[in-house]
């Protein structure tokens, strides 16, 4: 299906996508078992009622001050930047409370899923960020929380299982299919189909079916809202690009759409290049992916010439996921987002570079960013570049031990 991108962007900014569907362009909709339409039309319609009333905003605004720690820091990294050649500004999520982007999401849904009478929360993670957000956000609601996890993120993400159960959720690990993300999110779908009502799936990245990629696009557009607004405040000007790390593609949205309408910016996608090209060898769905369904939306995937998903790989845990959200498939068809891949090997470079220049220590998510931006810098010396650190990486410290050499950990 062919897309006019002029009038795509003019749609974006007009408010007009998703559509009545659920659908970014081609990409999008709802595709899940009859038995979950009921509970979807209700989370739509309850999206609609409450997401953008003003109680809802205004309660929404005092938990992100006064809990979450918003707004969150823009710092200029000045010594990275007289290293690699470009002026670099960082968005500081990992500065957020719980470690990353992930509570703008999760905090979020949790109050809509109190409005709209929930008894329990569902939950996926992948890097456990997800899970530790949702457990923080249920326990600051009095919500009871459940959190699927793959046993293989189980295992290199140990301390943030321990966080989740110390916050009162219960961590079930998923030992079928590929026991990672992908494996989690199947199960707390299942979940969800045995008790659509009463439950509230609380999905963690801005895929799945309508009207989650949107949802979640909203409650994470706080993040570039306000870096563009500190980025004008501090610098007197746009910068020249934005970047960030792309899995299902929660943070990268969310710092993204805000820029959507500044033709002058340039917006890049890092995905998880892993350990290469070859199928199975990465989880770069827009580099090397198809369209197909999974997880109840049309978008992008990794998958063999028979439609079949593959297993992906990737050093970071919350980028492990053979989809991405639909309207990532969307920006990138129409050019307004470069989306391009940093193996694993760059990524722990970055980790390392960015904790010798700037005392930071960053989410392996967030490392492939980096490693983009080392890249851009090298290509635009002097350019001014604006890049997402969407978390910490004090969750990664056991891969890092694993990874990098002794006198670098």
């Amino acid at each position: 299906m062919s897309v006019n991108a002029t009038e795509v962007l003019a749609d974006l900014a007009a408010g007009r996508l998703p559509d009545a569907h659920g659908r970014f362009g081609p990409f999008g909709g709802r595709y899940v078992p009859e038995t979950l339409i009921p509970a979807l039309e209700r989370l739509e319609a309850g999206v609609r009622e409450h997401l953008h009333a003003p109680s809802f905003q205004e309660e929404l605004s005092a938990q992100l001050t006064s809990w979450v720690g918003r707004p969150t820091a823009l710092t200029f990294a000045a010594r990275l930047s007289a290293e690699w050649g470009a002026r670099i500004w960082l968005k500081r999520e990992d500065l957020a409370h719980t470690g990353a982007h992930k509570i703008n999401n999760a905090l979020g849904q949790a109050l809509l899923a109190r409005r709209l009478g929930a008894r329990r929360i569902v939950a996926e993670t992948g890097a456990g960020q997800h899970g530790v957000a949702s457990a923080a956000a249920c326990a600051r609601l009095g919500l009871p929380c459940i959190v699927y996890m793959g046993a293989i993120d189980m295992e290199r993400q140990a301390p943030n299982v321990g966080r989740m159960r110390l916050l009162g959720a219960q961590v079930v690990p998923v030992t079928a299919g590929d026991r990672t993300l992908r494996a989690a999110i199947d199960e707390a779908l299942r979940d969800w189909v045995s008790d659509p009502l009463g439950t509230y799936y609380l999905l963690g990245s801005a895929v799945g079916p309508h009207p989650y990629p949107y949802l979640v696009r909203e409650l994470q557009a706080v993040i570039g809202r306000e870096a563009r607004a500190q980025f004008l405040k501090l610098a007197g000007e746009l910068p020249e690009a934005v970047m960030a790390c792309v899995g299902g593609g929660s943070n990268a949205i969310g710092m993204f759409h805000p820029f959507v309408g500044d033709a002058s910016v340039e917006i890049i996608g890092v995905e998880a290049g892993g350990k290469g090209s070859e199928l199975g060898g990465n989880a770069a769905t827009l580099s090397y992916g198809q369209p197909g369904v999974l997880h109840g939306t049309y978008s992008m995937l990794l998958q063999d010439r028979d439609g079949q998903i593959q297993e992906t790989h990737s050093v970071s845990a919350g980028l492990d996921y053979p989809g991405v959200g639909p309207e990532h498939a969307l920006l990138g068809r129409i050019g307004r987002v470069r989306y391009e891949s940093a193996s694993d090997r760059e990524a722990l470079d970055a980790v390392r570079a960015l904790c010798r220049s700037e005392g930071i220590l960053p989410a392996l998510e967030s490392a492939h960013a980096l490693a983009g931006a080392k890249r851009w810098a090298a290509a635009h010396p002097g350019g001014t570049l604006l890049v997402c650190l969407s978390g910490r990486g004090d969750k990664d410290m056991p891969t890092l031990q694993q990874t990098l050499p002794a006198e670098s950990t």
